[in-house]
């Protein structure tokens, strides 16, 4: 049967992606018509781009960080009309919405209420060996990961239905809202479901994140929110 997915919003935080990001909006929106990307003030033509494609665009005056944006774009879908199934996307042209297609089916099943990518589920070979160490350590830290029985506890690609949606308040706005997000899950009563994804590690997508320092970031940040608990 094919889907409208009228009912899905796809959330895309976006910050100076300007040499990408219509193309990765254009592809989404050939399988989902509501995209919403928030602009988490660049200082690039990012803006731009996305205005000559059909999604919707909310800008932050400033740089506020991933989570800020992330919960804008929640919150900014979660206000349209018939929204049922809230995607959030990466910007930089690694994810596949071939993934995001099976997510959703799992969760129109009735098998999840939350469901989440993980590069680690089957073949993670692509994944490189800086991220694949930094990944591995960070769900052997996160006594929530554990508990939920994650195998990738930073992975971007995500499928909330309303209910879940609705409760989602991130308030960490670096790179530890991915383990912000873990902790709620974790105290939650909603039944959360990993489903195996394909990361696309391009040249571009390396070159902004996927160095040691990127790394090394993300294990600070989730050494800051452990001791802020």
């Amino acid at each position: 049967m094919i889907r409208s997915n009228a009912d899905v919003w796809v959330v895309i935080p976006v910050y100076n992606e300007e040499k990408v990001i219509a193309g990765v909006v254009e592809q989404v929106l050939t399988t989902f018509p509501n995209v919403v990307c928030v602009d988490d003030g660049s200082t690039d033509a990012s803006a731009q781009e996305i205005l000559g494609t059909r999604a919707h665009l909310v800008r932050h005056p400033i740089n506020m960080g991933q989570g800020a944006a992330l919960q804008t774009g929640v919150s900014y879908a979660l206000a349209r009309t018939g929204g049922r199934y809230f995607v959030t996307f990466d910007a930089d042209g690694q994810h596949r919405v071939e993934d995001v297609v099976g997510m959703l089916e799992l969760a129109r099943s009735g098998e999840a209420d939350v469901v989440l990518g993980s590069r680690f589920l089957q073949n993670a070979a692509s994944v490189p060996w800086i991220k694949r160490v930094v990944l591995r350590t960070v769900v052997a830290l996160s006594p929530t990961a554990r508990r939920l029985k994650l195998t990738d506890a930073h992975n971007g690609l995500r499928v909330f239905g309303r209910g879940a949606a609705e409760r989602l308040r991130i308030t960490h706005n670096g790179m530890a809202h991915a383990s912000e997000i873990a902790s709620v899950l974790a105290r939650s009563d909603w039944r959360v479901v990993e489903y195996p994804v394909t990361i696309l590690y391009t040249d571009y997508s390396r070159a902004k994140g996927q160095s040691l320092i990127n790394g090394v970031n993300i294990l600070f940040d989730v050494s800051m929110s452990r001791r802020g608990k």
